[in-house]
């Protein structure tokens, strides 16, 4: 059995986008693999956060995992602050990481770009995210594009440790979905669809109401064409409208296609308004259900405690590999 390990940061409300392109492959990966799904807090931190957000926002993100349907006696779901060798393995796998290497990132120059300081926590973000990986000996890395390139330092960085201090860390391979695995912004399909966009219309919320849902698709970008036609190239953002419909209804697109041939964007656009409300509404109810009930801090314990037993494992083999003196 493989095991697998993925987080999703606390730092703005989840999209249809986070759970079509993981959350979704989440619920698929717990049936036949060892999973450690987190909720990546100290990640959020390498930017400011208000401290009220980032505590609500977290038990949101752990809430939202159980109620699209991950399950708790299968899968591990806990914070990353709550397994503290998180944050030692990441500084030691900080030692063996080069400035050079970090330099070279796209998400720390993404967002770097035009600020007079940046904290060192977002430039040495990409070792804590390889201690998130390796700290598993995980063989697998759901990831959207975006995050390929972290992952491939996390490669060269267990390569490295497993050079210097004997073959320990697996080298995981990234688990990157076919179809699905990247939901675009319903304002401008060339970018990804995010809960940081400063337009609130861009991105539709696990959590937004059917009325929101349905304003926030009729008013979603597309063309002059007026055609349902899937043609990513040429008309990228009917074809992420297209795209999102054949998942919440799970029809081909060919069906797509076929089922609004010769009609304007005005009745396409309706349907799909209702399909993504009537997909979202059951994992809604469950969430609220989640939070009243209390389970989610018993979810959290038992997840932590999940982790923390294969975490210490690892962090006394490789401070044993390093030289470090264990406590007796």
């Amino acid at each position: 059995m493989k095991r697998v390990l993925s987080g999703i940061q606390p730092s703005g409300q989840l999209t249809i986008g986070n759970y079509i392109g993981a959350m979704k492959n989440f619920v698929k990966l717990q049936e036949d693999h060892e999973c450690f799904f987190m909720v990546v807090d100290l990640h959020a931190i390498t930017v400011p956060q208000e401290p009220a957000m980032l505590r609500e926002q977290s038990e949101q993100v752990a809430a939202l995992y159980i109620a699209a349907g991950i399950d708790p006696t299968k899968a591990a779901i806990f914070l990353q602050s709550h397994v503290p060798q998180h944050a030692e393995l990441g500084w030691l796998l900080t030692t063996l990481t080069n400035m050079g290497e970090l330099e070279r990132m796209t998400q720390f120059k993404d967002k770097a770009a035009g600020k007079d300081s940046v904290g060192a926590g977002l430039f040495v973000y990409p070792s804590l995210m390889a201690a998130d990986i390796l700290l598993y000996n995980a063989d697998l890395v759901p990831v959207g594009d975006d995050q390929k390139q972290h992952l491939e330092l996390t490669r060269d960085i267990a390569g490295r440790f497993n050079h210097r201090f004997g073959e320990f860390f697996h080298v995981p391979e990234p688990y990157i979905p076919e179809v699905g695995a990247r939901i675009m912004s319903l304002d401008d399909a060339s970018k990804k669809m995010s809960k940081s966009n400063p337009n609130p219309g861009s991105f539709i919320t696990l959590l937004d109401d059917p009325a929101a849902i349905k304003k926030k698709i009729s008013r979603a970008k597309t063309d002059s064409e007026a055609l349902v036609k899937y043609d990513p190239q040429n008309k990228p953002e009917i074809s992420n409208l297209i795209g999102i419909y054949a998942h919440v209804a799970n029809m081909s697109i060919a069906e797509i296609e076929a089922k609004y041939e010769g009609q304007m964007y005005g009745p396409f656009k309706k349907e799909l308004g209702e399909a993504v409300a009537s997909m979202i509404e059951p994992l809604q109810a469950r969430y609220h259900e989640v939070r009243k009930s209390g389970e989610l801090y018993d979810v959290l314990h038992s997840g932590a405690e999940r982790a923390q037993e294969v975490a210490e494992k690892t962090m006394d083999e490789v401070k044993k590999r390093m030289g470090f003196v264990l406590p007796r």
